[in-house]
């Protein structure tokens, strides 16, 4: 799992990341993870438990040790045994990063 999590990150780095270089819209990424993501994950800040309770909160995986910008990216990109293989476009993508960081507790 590792080595293909290391592989897409690679593949994000030569690609140059193009898409991220543009301004993500925060509010966008929460709409978007209302509409499509909420039906599975708890996607508020703080929120404790997630519909599905195997689905991880948006609040535990920004507060996972590591989860920069481009974790969130390449983990947002690869499947999962338990997540549906949702292809998520560039713009919404960039958004929901966004969101998802715009969770983190500054402390």
């Amino acid at each position: 799992m590792k080595s293909r999590i290391a592989l897409a990150a690679a593949m994000l780095l030569v690609s140059g990341c193009a898409g991220f270089a543009q301004e993500a819209d925060i509010e966008a990424g929460a709409a978007y993870a209302e509409q499509v993501c909420a039906a599975c994950h708890a996607v508020l800040a703080n929120e404790q438990i997630s519909p599905l309770p195997q689905a991880p909160t948006f609040q535990s995986v920004v507060d996972t040790p590591g989860m920069t910008e481009l974790a969130l990216t390449v983990w947002l990109q690869s499947s999962h045994p338990t997540m549906p293989n949702i292809i998520i476009k560039p713009d919404n993508l960039r958004n929901v990063v966004a969101y998802i960081r715009s969770l983190e507790k500054k402390n």
